[in-house]
């Protein structure tokens, strides 16, 4: 009889260690270009529909009374019933039933907040409002602002300690995480860091790190969560944006997008975080998550259009999933759906707006790279444009070789990075019955607006 009961519970420890996300699980992603939440079925790694929040770009370039632009922040409930959507544009706070997929009600707050986060107690929501210095304090049952926590300007995202005593801000102008009281909204703590730049902050599953990324130099920042100091900053990559955890063999490890080199990075933390895995994965990664059992790491290509999805056990790719245009944030939300289909009020992802993806390589021996993504809207297309290590504080243009108007015009930041967006007619249409030119157009990228430039960058 003893025998049994412990051969069961063995079966039962064995099982709950390998297990996978359930039929209730779903993740969401945040999809600024289309102004859509994407619904995923984690089990069947397929997309179940979309939320449609405000109409796709360009479709927002005219008086707006209603809908949301720039899909850009999720967060989610205690109890999982509750998802929240940023809109930066709007400057929106979104409230939708996760078993429904319907919106529940709308805050309007101040100028261009980040990303929104439950208080542990579930009753409030505290968003940052990256373009003023203050968190909006937000009521979770009727949705109204209730007050305004003062920080340094440029809040960036906001993670609650496991204890839930604790607030840690992170800030997008200011090398600065601040460190906030949450029963008295009292400044704790203001912890100096490496870079002004810090989109997302996270806390470690067993609550004793927070994790902060710097997307301006490709560094990841660890605090230690009782002493409030830095124990150390590693070398991550460029374009470090998001990072998540997923679990091997028992062990917590780290996981971090590494936009400038289209992978993800994950790292082993003891006394020293050391690199365990590179893992290749799709255009521009920015978004992750981790199932709840660890098992499994979805992650968001912003250029991609998709979510590549990652088994832990073997430190590859096994899926990805289509989903809106050009997705940010993407959380994994377990029991969101406790029963039913959880389908109800999805639309179906928008047929014809493929994209296309270049990069853009130095010649030999020369520093620089960049991307291309083209998105076909129907007669005109949206071209977003990044580069990096090129000239500090320069002017750039993007060419179609052999043509004098740019498509696209950048200026590049004092470590000669830049991004732009454009839209217009960039595909050929093809006439039935005529040949197409044989030799495709490449994408060129000089110093200045004169198309007759040697190119710094080309497509290929």
């Amino acid at each position: 009889m003893i025998r049994t009961t412990l051969l069961a519970a063995a079966l039962l420890v064995s099982t709950s260690a390998f297990a996978l996300p359930a039929a209730s699980d779903r993740v969401y992603t945040a999809d600024q270009n289309s102004n859509t939440v994407s619904v995923i079925d984690p089990v069947a790694n397929k997309l179940l529909g979309q939320i449609r929040l405000g109409n796709p770009r360009p479709d927002v370039l005219s008086p707006l009374y209603k809908g949301e632009v720039n899909v850009h922040g999720l967060g989610f409930s205690p109890d999982h019933r509750t998802l929240v959507v940023v809109s930066t544009v709007t400057n929106s706070v979104t409230f939708i039933d996760t078993a429904t997929n319907a919106v529940k009600g709308t805050t309007y707050i101040g100028r261009n907040p980040h990303e929104a986060f439950f208080t542990p107690d579930g009753k409030q929501v505290w968003a940052t409002v990256r373009g003023e210095d203050y968190l909006s304090v937000i009521d979770a049952a009727t949705f109204k602002e209730t007050g305004r926590i003062p920080t340094t300007s440029g809040p960036g995202m906001t993670k609650f300690s496991r204890d839930g005593k604790l607030a840690f801000v992170a800030n997008s102008f200011n090398p600065v995480l601040e460190v906030f009281d949450v029963a008295s909204h009292a400044l704790v703590k203001r912890i100096p860091v490496v870079s002004p730049f810090v989109p997302f902050v996270q806390v470690s599953p067993d609550g004793s790190d927070v994790w902060l990324t710097h997307k301006d130099v490709g560094k990841v920042t660890r605090v230690d969560a009782r002493t409030l100091e830095v124990k150390e900053v590693i070398d991550s990559g460029p374009i470090s944006n998001h990072l998540g955890f997923g679990t091997v063999d028992g062990e917590t490890l780290v996981y971090v997008t590494i936009g400038g080199e289209n992978v993800v990075k994950v790292y082993k933390s003891g006394e020293k975080t050391q690199l365990v895995a590179t893992i290749p994965v799709g255009a521009l990664p920015h978004g992750i998550w981790g199932s709840e059992d660890g098992s499994r790491i979805f992650v968001g290509l912003e250029n991609g259009d998709k979510v590549d999805v990652i088994n832990t056990a073997e430190q590859k790719v096994v899926a990805d999933i289509p989903v809106g245009q050009a997705p940010q944030a993407l959380v994994f939300v377990p029991g969101a759906v406790p029963e039913g289909a959880g389908t109800e009020n999805l639309m179906p992802l928008k047929a014809g707006r493929e994209n296309l993806t270049l990069s853009l390589k130095a010649p030999e021996g020369a520093d620089g790279s960049g991307m291309v993504v083209s998105r076909n809207l129907g007669l005109v297309d949206a071209i977003d444009v990044s580069v990096a290590k090129l000239k500090p504080m320069t002017e750039y243009g993007v060419f179609f070789e052999g043509q004098d108007e740019p498509v696209v015009v950048l200026k590049t930041n004092d470590k000669g990075a830049g991004m732009a967006s454009s839209i217009g007619p960039v595909r050929t249409i093809a006439v039935p019955g005529e040949p197409m030119a044989a030799k495709e157009p490449r994408l060129v990228v000089v110093e200045g607006l004169k198309g007759t430039a040697s190119p710094i960058l080309t497509s290929r």
